[in-house]
């Protein structure tokens, strides 16, 4: 109301200025410049007036107003975007969870936290090369953890408002179980793969009659194989091959049968179907291997010496991080660098034998001076330490002091089934037994 009454006395201003026009040229300047200014003031005090409303106090939003970003130059910092990602990563070789947390960027606080918790530290530290960890992360920050720890449990670490917390979670499996037969035409592995079978279980095949069978020079064509094994599922897919359960294997005539016991303690060994082990005390060779790159002789000519020298050991020829195995059950007398051999493992068997590894890569856990060992135990890896030409184990096997032909050497029988047991055990195993001589089918009637 004000601003209508000084727009109405500068109006007045202007009439009164307008009768003086005739008077003077600078009157009709300066009413030209009041009326624009009072037309000026009226409309623009008047639209402020029917828009603002009564004024608000300072700092106070009126009913209704919507919130405007601010300026700019006056903008608050704003709350940080989630970016949580879920991805999975290779175990290398030489890897470690601490070398994988420093690649992803992740916090070796949050690693140290991991370890701490109880039971933890085993799960999180014997990596194997090649399995895959799954990682959940947001913004860089570790959300949670998984890991396959075998066939039948997972680890899961979640990290919670209270901290990181970690589950063993079982996995449901089915076990199914099968049997397959064939011949051998060129090799083991084709004649089982050519079965149905996996590599997995032509392995095993090896592994249960190879104190008995010698799988590199002894198989011939037309030797033939049946073996009941066990398939394993999750949520109705078929994951890998399981134990073998029964096997026969007819090798130049001559017919061998192994049966699987579990005994009450829940170890797992073959027999055949009387009760006699399969095992021998020792391996005849403590390791997968490719071939023999150099046997047992009193006259080799070293290859890298270039002299006449004895070779008191068998050299299998594999890979570099082969696994190495115990031959047998005893005590680690020797585990360092020595000489020409290289790394060094050294194992006092009972009855005065000694076996020895050589040229390995590196040690297992747990190998150390004094420790104890079970056969077929991972000791070690295969390398070329030493006066070595390529990666091999160079084997030897010592009776009381005097070394003999791995190869060749006559082994201590394995301890059978106690007689406490046999019940039980001819229970067990008599259907696996006849799993492997299928009946034969009626025959086909012509019409």
């Amino acid at each position: 109301m004000r601003a209508v009454k000084y727009g109405a006395a500068m109006a007045r201003g202007v009439a009164r200025t307008l009768t003086a026009l005739t008077r003077s040229p600078i009157a009709w300047l300066q009413a030209g410049v009041l009326a624009v200014l009072a037309w000026g003031w009226v409309h623009g005090s008047a639209d402020h007036a029917a828009t603002a409303g009564p004024r608000a106090p300072i700092g106070a939003r009126a009913a209704g107003e919507v919130s405007r970003p601010l300026a700019a130059d006056s903008a608050q910092p704003a709350a940080p975007r989630t970016v949580q990602s879920t991805f999975a990563v290779k175990v290398g070789r030489d890897d470690t969870l601490e070398r994988i947390f420093r690649r992803l960027r992740l916090s070796l606080g949050d690693l140290a936290t991991l370890r701490a918790l109880p039971g933890l530290k085993e799960d999180l530290d014997r990596l194997r090369p090649g399995e895959a960890l799954t990682f959940i992360t947001d913004n860089g920050v570790l959300l949670g953890l998984t890991r396959r720890l075998n066939l039948e449990h997972t680890l899961k670490v979640v990290r919670g408002d209270s901290g990181f917390h970690a589950n063993v979670v079982a996995i449901p499996l089915e076990m199914r179980t099968r049997t397959v037969s064939g011949h051998i035409d060129s090799s083991l592995f084709e004649a089982v793969n050519a079965a149905g079978a996996d590599d997995q279980t032509a392995l095993a095949l090896a592994d249960i009659f190879a104190w008995d069978i010698d799988f590199l020079k002894d198989i011939q064509p037309g030797d033939a194989f049946a073996v009941t094994y066990q398939q394993v599922y999750e949520s109705g897919k078929y994951v890998q091959d399981g134990p073998v359960l029964a096997a026969r294997f007819v090798n130049q005539g001559h017919e061998y049968l192994a049966v699987r016991y579990v005994a009450p303690d829940g170890r797992a060994d073959y027999y055949t179907p009387e009760g006699r082990s399969l095992r021998k005390a020792f391996l005849r060779a403590p390791l997968a291997f490719t071939r023999v790159s150099s046997p047992f002789s009193l006259h080799r000519r070293h290859p890298i010496l270039n002299l006449i020298r004895a070779h008191k050991g068998v050299d299998y020829a594999a890979p570099i991080g082969t696994p190495v195995h115990a031959a047998g059950d005893g005590r680690v007398v020797f585990a360092g660098r020595k000489g020409g051999y290289g790394n060094l493992v050294e194992i006092q068997h009972s009855g005065g034998i000694m076996t020895v590894y050589g040229h390995l890569s590196r040690f297992a856990r747990g190998t150390r001076v004094g420790e104890r060992v079970e056969q077929n135990q991972v000791i070690a890896y295969v390398g070329m330490t030493g006066l070595a030409t390529g990666p091999h184990l160079h084997f030897e096997f010592r009776v009381n002091g005097v070394y003999k032909d791995p190869q060749t050497v006559k082994l201590p029988e394995a301890v059978p089934i106690e007689a406490r047991l046999r019940a039980e055990f001819l229970a067990q195993t008599s259907p696996l037994v006849v799993s492997l001589f299928p009946p034969i089918g009626p025959a086909l009637v012509a019409r």
